[in-house]
């Protein structure tokens, strides 16, 4: 699954401290490979570089009650 700018996400990743967090994507990067890794934007911080498939996509009714 691909994601888009202002998508609600959780994040999937032991090795962070927002694993588990519902963040929004700022930045989509296409690398050489032509996957994209995504910026996303915590209330405590941001993680850098993420695969979509550390990813969730979160309902909009899910992100309306946040």
């Amino acid at each position: 699954m691909s994601f888009e700018k202002d998508d609600k996400v959780v994040l999937h990743d032991q090795h962070s401290e927002f694993d588990g967090e519902t963040g929004t994507v700022t930045q989509v990067i296409e690398s050489m490979f032509g996957e994209p890794t995504y910026t996303i934007s915590f209330d405590e911080g941001q993680e850098v570089g993420i695969a979509a498939n550390q990813l969730e996509a979160v309902d909009a009714d899910d992100a309306d009650e946040e």
